[in-house]
């Protein structure tokens, strides 16, 4: 769970930061980055939210 909770989170913000540095053309779907900001999102819903995942780490260390 922590490792996916990470992952997630990572690379959402990594590819946020992507969109910032792109611009508007971040959001354009000729561009690379937008389809790959677009999976990473359904990966974090896909995998379990990050707020499930944070229940189940919890879950563990308590």
């Amino acid at each position: 769970a922590m490792a996916k909770l990470f992952a997630s989170e990572m690379a959402e913000r990594v590819c946020s930061a992507a969109i910032q540095v792109f611009g508007g053309y971040g959001y354009v779907s000729d561009f690379p980055v937008e389809r790959i900001y677009r999976d990473v999102r359904v990966c974090q819903i896909y995998e379990g939210t990050s707020e499930v995942q944070k229940i189940l780490i919890g879950r563990a260390l308590a």
